[in-house]
């Protein structure tokens, strides 16, 4: 039987280079470079390395060094001190730049947060107000992929709903979620009911049924859906009346056959809600916007979110149910005197001190959302003494209750929303001050109450510069000289 041949595929590379490649060098190289030793090449990068005027070329070589005595007996020159170290790049808090050159202006500004206002230093104390972001919600990386995405759909939101109707329901949960906050804020117009409706419930049930789609399971489709988002939308697009409509939709009667007995109530169907687990709620509003929305629609809503353990309320104006009668008054028939429409007149809180409205509006809010463990108060400055104050009513004493009803609240944040800047005149320092004094009397209110009693509270206010210091102490003494 025939031995098999075993054929060696693979073998050790020879070891003499190939002709191509001594061809190529011996060409380029003669016979003494060959046969110069490694010593006398360096000895001639040595002679080489100084010019005739004894200066150093721009290339450095690693001499040894002598002794100055010997030195100077062979007279060898100085030799040339180390090249200075290059200084450390630090960024704006002294700490250490990342190595490689710094980063083009372009993604500077793409890290720019998206809830920060524009900065504007022409522009007036009141004309605009900075959003704080819920903590705890998704938020993508300033200037990543996800941020740059949604950002583009936010602005070309118009053309989005309609040509992605079918595709934005079934997106993760939590980019849903980010996509409302972006066009909340983003999209000119601002989110609609809609709008809401169609990222967290998909189109109406007859195009699903005409393109043969099953309708989805809202318990399950938003069960992870914790935070909502709606800053600068409330008030402008859309009402707390459509929101709560929206969240919670009307019983709707089941149709049966026979009954057990005509005594029996007929079976109602529960209503199921479009977020079932929502914890965060944002409500913020722009001060454009402000008069436009309802106190009396936000005790509906609240009655009805007992679960929400952080709420945003920056930019609401001063607790009232009858805003738009502060200057109406009716006379009346038994007595024929003229009496106040509404529960806040013109001079309430200016002469008078009487805040009785709007703590009566706040103690009944607080009642609804007794879980609160964070509450935004931004840009509600005004209405801060309704924080502290106490007012009789009916033989009872109405005020806040920071010990029970929102006894569990321990961040609470009563900043301006509005930014000082070198151009500031002397009346806004004084009334950004005036903001700060009423946020620092309501701080110490809860905790004298709290005392001993109840949970630490951080309260996030604004502090003053130097500068707007001075400007109120000279103030101050003006006054008293």
């Amino acid at each position: 039987m025939p031995k098999k041949r075993h054929i060696n595929r693979y073998s050790k590379p020879p070891s003499v280079a190939p002709p191509s490649l001594t061809l190529s060098s011996s060409s380029r190289s003669t016979p003494e470079q060959h046969e110069r030793s490694v010593n006398q090449i360096l000895s001639e990068l040595r002679r080489t390395s100084i010019n005739q005027n004894g200066a150093r070329n721009n290339f450095s070589v690693a001499t040894p060094t002598v002794p100055p005595s010997i030195r100077q007996i062979l007279q060898i020159p100085e030799t040339p001190a180390p090249l200075p170290r290059r200084p450390q790049r630090r960024d704006a808090s002294g700490r250490r730049a990342p190595p490689g050159p710094p980063p083009p202006r372009s993604w500077l500004s793409l890290a720019q947060s998206q809830h920060a206002p524009p900065p504007d230093p022409n522009a007036d104390v009141g004309s605009w107000i900075q959003h704080w972001p819920l903590p705890g919600a998704y938020a993508p990386e300033d200037g990543s992929l996800i941020d740059q995405l949604l950002r583009r759909m936010a602005l070309d939101w118009e053309q989005q709903r309609h040509w992605n109707q079918f595709y934005l329901y079934t997106l993760p949960n939590q980019l849903r979620a980010a996509l409302l906050s972006y066009v909340s804020e983003l999209y000119g117009p601002g989110l609609t009911a809609k709008d809401l409706r169609l990222v967290l419930a998909g189109p109406a049930d007859e195009m699903l049924a005409e393109y043969g789609i099953e309708k989805p399971d809202l318990n399950v489709l938003n069960a992870d859906i914790f935070c909502l988002d709606l800053t600068s939308s409330v008030g402008k697009s859309l009402t707390i009346k459509e929101l709560n409509e929206l969240l919670h939709p009307p019983k709707v009667a089941i149709e049966t056959d026979l009954k057990d007995s005509w005594d029996a109530p007929e079976p109602v169907a529960g209503a199921v809600q479009l977020l079932p687990n929502l914890t965060r709620l944002s409500l913020a509003v722009d001060p454009e916007n402000a008069p436009n929305v309802s106190w009396k629609q936000l005790l509906g809503l609240a009655s009805k979110l007992s679960t929400l353990s952080h709420l945003n309320l920056s930019g609401w104006p001063e607790p009232s149910l009858t805003p738009n009668a502060k200057f109406a008054k009716v006379s009346s028939s038994v007595t024929g005197r003229t009496i106040q429409y509404g529960g806040t007149g013109p001079y309430s809180h200016n002469l008078d001190g009487d805040w009785s409205e709007a703590i009566l509006i706040l103690k009944r809010l607080s009642k609804f959302l007794y879980r609160l463990e964070y509450l935004d108060l931004t840009g509600c400055s005004d209405w801060f003494p309704a924080l502290m104050k106490e007012s009789d009513g009916d033989f009872t004493l109405d005020f806040v209750d920071w010990i029970g009803d929102w006894g569990k609240i321990t961040t609470l944040r009563l900043c301006s929303g509005y930014a000082l800047t070198d151009e500031s005149s002397r009346g806004q320092i004084l009334r950004f001050a005036e903001w700060v004094e009423s946020a620092k009397a309501v701080e110490k209110h809860i905790r004298t109450k709290r005392s001993g009693r109840g949970r630490w509270i951080t309260v996030e206010k604004d502090t003053l510069t130097d500068g707007a210091k001075a400007v109120v102490e000279s103030h101050q003494l003006s006054g008293i000289i």
